[in-house]
């Protein structure tokens, strides 16, 4: 089986998606169980709120998952993180690498975070977003991980122990044996790990079957898709289900570039509300208030849309008003505080646009994991929780069409 550490909540639903796109029969689980897995699968995503916590605890956590998938069978693992390689100069993407190649006496790994179908490419070590280096798509911007460099070799070396090496697009184009002779002359020159181009879907493919006996491996949703692919025998997984039509919700914390364009889009025909931070700081009932706003607003054409999305010179202005990690923090509380009162007003489909507000949410409202149906946009599923029927659709920030608002509900039966 199949075992992956995500490191948001986002990420998880992303890369379970794909693989159940490509064949493998996969259940996410949300945070370490605390029993052993009674499903039969073929494949394992635990999801974790490891992004951008303390470096300490995101090591602790993702070893607990490791530890619990072995456990349970697994024996091929995978650390997934954003195809934006979110972090800092001081993790947490190296320092969980290192800690799982040592749990698992393991010397090297790749390095790939690429998703072509939504535009992450790698090219001579470099990661676009679209036709536009990393730090010129305004991740640069970010609240909490800003990425101010596109380079991954450096921004590895940064932030992890050991060299990082670079296989290039014209390596890959070798073929899968003559990558993994490069893997082999990178280990023998000492380096830990490979920074792998991807410039379209084959290189991902061959990448696949370079890799297919490396124990740990670390990237985007992207190459999972492939590895699945290659583990299935060419298969196509069933999507089963999509929500039945019932009392939804939209939150919406990023502040991405797209989810900026989706949820302006969105508010020109739906029930909009701003979540506002300084609000948040000082009223200690406003969750409350935008619960009964939300459930005064069901009877609309389109669910209701609560979000703290805001442009990059408004987040600029937050930021410096009432500092980054108060505001972030902020945001959050109230959003698991609407979240829990929605749920228990009977709220049955929550759309949410962000990891961090994907993440609270998830933890709040308390479920242990996932089913996973549809896609909406690649990388972005319908998950049901495995013991009710409550439906969740986490899209990552920059993921989805500027209609995916929209989209999504027009999938329900």
């Amino acid at each position: 089986m199949l075992g992956v550490i995500a490191d948001d909540f986002t990420g998880a639903s992303d890369i379970a998606s794909f693989l159940v796109e490509n064949g493998l029969n996969t259940v996410q689980m949300n945070g370490v169980p605390s029993s052993s897995l009674t499903y039969k699968v073929e494949g394992i995503v635990i999801s974790l709120k490891s992004r951008s916590n303390p470096v300490n605890e995101a090591i602790e956590q993702s070893l607990s998952a490791l530890k619990w998938l072995k456990n349970n069978g697994c024996t091929q693992f995978y650390f997934k993180y954003c195809s934006t390689f979110d972090s800092t100069e001081n993790g947490n993407i190296g320092p969980v690498t290192d800690a799982l190649l040592k749990e698992l006496n393991e010397d090297f790994t790749v390095i790939c975070p690429a998703l072509p179908i939504n535009g992450r490419t790698i090219f001579n070590g470099y990661l676009f977003v679209g036709n536009v280096l990393l730090n010129e798509s305004g991740m640069q911007n970010h609240p909490i991980t800003p990425m101010k460099d596109a380079n991954l070799v450096r921004l590895m070396d940064m932030q992890a122990q050991g060299r990082t090496g670079l296989v290039t697009y014209f390596d890959l184009m070798q073929g899968a044996e003559f990558v993994q002779k490069r893997f082999s002359e990178l280990k023998q020159q000492g380096f830990k790990y490979a920074v792998v181009d991807s410039v379209d879907n084959s290189q991902l493919a061959v990448l696949a079957e370079a890799i297919k006996d490396m124990k740990l491996v670390t990237g985007g949703s992207g190459l999972a898709a492939y590895m699945a692919e290659r583990i299935s025998g060419g298969k196509r997984g069933e999507n089963a289900f999509t929500p039945p039509k019932a009392k939804t919700v939209i939150l919406s914390g990023s502040c991405s570039v797209m989810t900026n364009k989706q949820v302006a889009k969105y508010s020109e025909n739906a029930p909009h509300f701003y979540l506002d931070v300084e609000q948040s700081l000082s009223n200690s009932h406003y969750a409350e208030e935008i619960a009964q706003w939300v459930l005064n607003n069901l009877s609309s054409e389109f669910a209701p849309i609560v979000y703290a999305t805001v442009p990059p010179e408004k987040l600029k202005e937050i930021q410096q008003k009432f500092g980054a990690d108060v505001a972030s923090q902020s945001i959050e509380h109230t959003f698991a505080k609407l979240a829990d009162k929605l749920k228990a007003a009977g709220i049955k489909n929550f759309i949410t646009a962000g990891g961090e507000t994907s993440s609270i949410v998830v933890q709040q409202l308390g479920f242990t994991g996932f089913h996973i149906g549809k896609q909406i946009a690649p990388g972005v599923p319908w998950l049901k929780a495995l013991d009710e029927d409550i439906f969740l659709a986490l899209k990552s920030g920059n993921f989805g069409s500027e209609d995916f608002f929209f989209f999504a509900q027009g999938m329900f039966l």
